[in-house]
């Protein structure tokens, strides 16, 4: 079995209204040495497989599929494995 840890973000150039709005309830906060601030999505995957190869295969095509919008959005991820295997 592995575990695949994902990390979905907007892209550089894709404005982030979300993010801006906590940078500025975080300056609000007093904390000004803050210059830029990005959500992003964080997504766990158990995946049942013995192969390594077909668990990145796996996760890179759920990432492509599902979880990012590939015009605005980048992911990168890591798997391991547990159990043992």
């Amino acid at each position: 079995m592995y575990s695949a840890k994902i990390k979905v973000t907007l892209r550089k150039s894709i404005l982030d209204p979300q993010g801006k709005a906590v940078e500025h309830s975080i300056q609000s906060l007093g904390f000004n040495n803050i210059l830029d601030t990005r959500i992003g999505k964080y997504v766990e995957l158990k995946i049942d497989t013995k192969s390594d190869e077909e668990a990145r295969l796996v996760t890179d095509e759920v990432c492509r599929k599902l979880l990012a919008n590939q015009v605005m959005e980048d992911y990168e991820f890591e798997v391991v494995s547990v159990n043992g295997n």
